[in-house]
């Protein structure tokens, strides 16, 4: 579209320079003729790369739909699904996972969760919060829990376990395994 409005700008700076009564007929005449056929092949070029980022724009609006992947928790035969929360810290969580999965060694703390190190710091957003079974909960930035009883604290809510049911059964006793990533 640029290179259009400079061609015509042009071809009327060129006209402009010719006899007054003349430079108006010509120029507007001979350009969308001749300016008009070469930009709009050019101009489908360019629309066709405009066309690419609506295609991309999209892809991006899509992509949201696409970063909407669920969390998929993975300890021993379980695979859990949750819903992430609407805050920074579960976007960059998110973000950490669409490099690849993170497994974190999480074991029993208080008789109410599983916690372990998430091997990364990730931005906090902290706020007073009674957790229930199933609440995936980043504590000080760089350690991860999986809340199967209730605590309250300020917490920063990573994501929800959609089905908690028999969570404190599938999470298992003591030392395990646990692989966070999208599906």
């Amino acid at each position: 579209m640029t290179k259009l409005l400079c061609v015509l700008l042009a071809a009327l700076g060129l006209s402009a320079c010719g006899t007054a009564g003349e430079a108006p007929a010509d120029p507007v005449t001979p350009p969308p003729q001749v300016s008009v056929e070469e930009p709009e092949s050019t101009g489908s070029d360019t629309s066709e790369a405009s066309e690419p980022s609506d295609t991309a724009g999209s892809a991006a609006e899509s992509e949201p739909g696409a970063e909407e992947p669920t969390l998929k928790i993975t300890v021993g035969d379980y695979e859990l699904t949750a819903t992430f929360a609407d805050n920074p810290s579960a976007e960059e969580f998110r973000e950490l996972l669409a490099q690849g999965p993170v497994t974190v060694t999480m074991e029993d703390y208080g008789g109410f969760e599983k916690v372990g190190p998430l091997g990364t710091m990730l931005t906090r957003s902290d706020t007073q919060i009674t957790t229930e079974p199933g609440d995936v909960i980043l504590y000080q930035g760089n350690q991860i829990t999986i809340y199967y009883g209730t605590n309250s604290w300020n917490f920063t809510r990573l994501a929800r376990i959609d089905d908690p049911t028999d969570l404190l059964e599938k999470l298992g006793e003591g030392i395990v395994q646990v692989t966070f990533s999208l599906s």
